[in-house]
């Protein structure tokens, strides 16, 4: 019973899953996935190389950055509930803007207020309340939440494919960011920054059981931590590089995966098809790697996630039609995986105590190395013709990453693992500022 309750048993924080993964759905749908079809639309509306607006995308995530920070004091500030309400709608306007661009620089700023509002949401905002809910069942509950990532790619991306054959790109994007106002609406009706808001434990355990298992002395808001602090532990830096590393993996595959397909042999309509039928076996996968993390841990999972990425993509660049097959049913049981470890691989380290200033250092920086995917892609398929060479880069890209991963060690500053003396200890060691 113990298992089936790790895995299933979140009572009324179900509610906060869902909303994290309609986040994620939206974010992967408008910002990443949706480019494998509005963003040559646009370039053919405009009569420039689509190269040029998918650079565009890296472009929005380095400005994102700066806006991050912002975005993560906001949520310090206010809370995730209304941050997250806030950067929805951002998300809307600014996809709005992206359909109805008549040049280059409009396309680029709309894109800009739809990454930052997108992005802020669903890893700002609900990093930190995956973090407050479920500091413990992180691994399984980011399985949940990023199956958001793979139902953008079997939902979303056949939807705009319709409507923009049928509408007009302009037209088109209107249904999208109307649907993101009101998730925006429903959340700031509906969620709660955290579970004793809603009476309730962390994790859905039992008051017994938090007072024995989990840390609750009083500390400040942000746990003791300063910027200055985390820019000086090594750790954190190889925590930001790590998650963000198999982000950019994911961005340089997932953002023009059709157009890829279509390079080694298929029609678009076969391409879209195939995003679509993979992207239910994602959602299995994003099950999977949840409860991997759940089960042996976030770092084991990462090293086991980065070895299978890295051979399937290797698969994929011999362009040999049953070995890119093989890469496709791989990589869509890896895709939600990345989103995983953006807050599983954090939240594991720090913990919940002062996640929401961790997270608000740490996310800019992984949405920073995240965004070089889009430039590669769109510097390789401009130099190139092809998108073959990304492939090969995202491949050493992750074995990077489980190098990194290597030297980190999984709940170093957590105090919900330490012991209560060590964790009063840490604490007072943050305090006195060392």
């Amino acid at each position: 019973m113990k298992g089936k309750s790790e895995l299933f048993g979140f009572g009324k924080g179900w509610g906060t899953i869902i909303y994290c993964l309609l986040m994620f759905w939206f974010y992967a749908g408008m910002v990443n996935d949706s480019s494998n079809i509005v963003a040559p639309a646009i370039a053919e509306k405009l009569g420039i190389p689509a190269g040029n607006v998918l650079n565009m995308g890296t472009v929005a995530a380095m400005v994102g950055v700066i806006f991050f920070f912002i975005m993560g004091a906001i949520n310090r500030k206010i809370g995730a509930r209304l941050t997250s309400f806030l950067c929805l709608i951002l998300a809307g306007i600014g996809y709005f803007g992206m359909g109805h661009a008549n040049s280059l620089l409009q396309y680029g700023v709309s894109l800009c207020i739809c990454t930052i509002g997108a992005m802020s949401a669903g890893y700002i905002a609900g990093g930190a309340l995956v973090a407050q809910w479920f500091p413990k069942k992180k691994g399984i509950v980011m399985g949940y939440t990023t199956m958001g990532h793979n139902m953008a790619t079997g939902f979303f991306v056949p939807m705009i494919t319709v409507l923009v054959a049928r509408l007009g790109v302009a037209n088109a994007v209107v249904i999208p960011a109307v649907l993101v106002c009101i998730l925006a609406v429903v959340g700031v009706l509906l969620m709660r920054n955290t579970p004793q808001e809603r009476h309730i434990n962390p994790d859905n355990v039992s008051d017994e059981v938090y007072r024995r298992e989990y840390f609750n002395d009083e500390i400040d808001e942000d746990g003791g931590w300063t910027v200055k602090k985390l820019f000086s532990r090594r750790t954190f830096w190889l925590v930001a590089i790590a998650s963000g590393g198999y982000q950019f993996v994911s961005t340089v595959i997932i953002t023009q995966l059709v157009v890829r397909n279509q390079e080694v042999g298929f029609t678009q309509t076969q391409a879209v098809a195939i995003m679509t039928i993979l992207a239910f076996a994602g959602i299995l996968g994003s099950w999977i790697i949840g409860a991997m993390d759940q089960k042996i841990g976030t770092k084991k999972t990462m090293i086991f996630f980065g070895i299978w990425y890295a051979a399937a993509l290797l698969l994929e660049v011999t362009e040999i039609r049953a070995l890119v097959i093989v890469f496709l049913v791989m990589f869509a049981l890896a895709l939600g995986g990345s989103a995983n470890f953006t807050t599983s691989l954090p939240a594991a380290v720090f913990g919940r105590h002062g996640f929401k200033k961790v997270n608000s250092v740490l996310f800019p920086i992984q949405a920073l190395v995240s965004s070089f995917g889009f430039m590669v892609n769109g510097n390789v398929l401009n130099a190139t013709g092809s998108l073959r060479m990304s492939y090969v880069i995202a491949a050493i890209a992750s074995l990077i990453v489980v190098v990194i991963v290597v030297f980190i060690k999984e709940h170093e500053y957590n105090r919900d693992f330490m012991t209560e003396e060590q964790a009063e200890a840490f604490t007072k060691q943050l305090m006195e500022g060392k």
